[in-house]
């Protein structure tokens, strides 16, 4: 902590991110944390299960709340901790995994339309799961839908969403409508032969001889 300002490039090149230290009741806190270290526990709890953060030697339970990263060279820029009350509930949100294939969209060609990625819960921090579990070989028929209502249930967490939101829909598959192009009708086809436009062509010649005969 504390090494931050004109330190901060020296402590990249070492193998640092600068990091915040933040929650209900504390006061903000300045880290560097060790890039290596920090994979190792973020690849194991993700944003949603709880770490032991070491600072000054004292262990601190924090989530890993955000992670910045540079959008052109996916470099870490910096890390946001967010350290809770383990006695304390907390609201944060939990990534949905769909397991399973879909027997309407296999079978019966139906496209499969996530309207959630993530749920919002309310848990003490030791009861936060990884993530929530979505049996998509439930969905058996098109424009069949799961529910919040249908997802796992447990003592250990409550949804904070209703309960009637869908989360995943099997649709039909739609076909684009091409318009039909229409056919000319057969009177509005024109076909001239050769003796037609020959005729054509010689009234044409005739009617300026015509018209100087009567000018005399």
């Amino acid at each position: 902590r504390d090494k931050f300002g004109g330190q901060l490039a020296s402590l990249r090149k070492a193998g640092f991110v600068p990091a915040e230290l933040y929650g209900h009741g504390i006061e903000n806190t300045h880290l560097s944390v060790a890039l290596k270290d920090f994979r190792v526990a973020y690849k194991a709890a993700g944003e949603n299960k709880i770490i032991n953060l070491i600072v000054d030697g004292t262990s601190k339970p924090a989530l890993i709340y955000e992670v910045n990263k540079n959008p052109l060279t996916d470099e870490l820029q910096s890390i946001d901790f967010y350290q809770v009350n383990m006695n304390e509930e907390i609201h944060t949100s939990i990534p949905l995994k769909f397991i399973g294939e879909s027997p309407a969209v296999k079978g019966l060609g139906g496209v499969l339309v996530k309207a959630m990625g993530e749920i919002k819960i309310k848990a003490f921090p030791a009861d936060i799961p990884l993530e929530i579990v979505v049996d998509l070989t439930a969905l058996a028929n098109l424009n069949q839908s799961l529910y919040v209502k249908d997802l796992p249930i447990s003592t250990k967490y409550k949804f904070e969403v209703d309960q009637s939101n869908v989360v995943v829909t099997v649709s039909e598959q739609r076909e684009e409508e091409v318009a039909p192009v229409a056919a000319p009708a057969i009177d509005q086809v024109v076909v001239e032969t050769e003796e037609k436009k020959a005729v054509r062509d010689a009234a044409k010649t005739a009617a300026p001889e015509a018209a100087a005969a009567t000018k005399k």
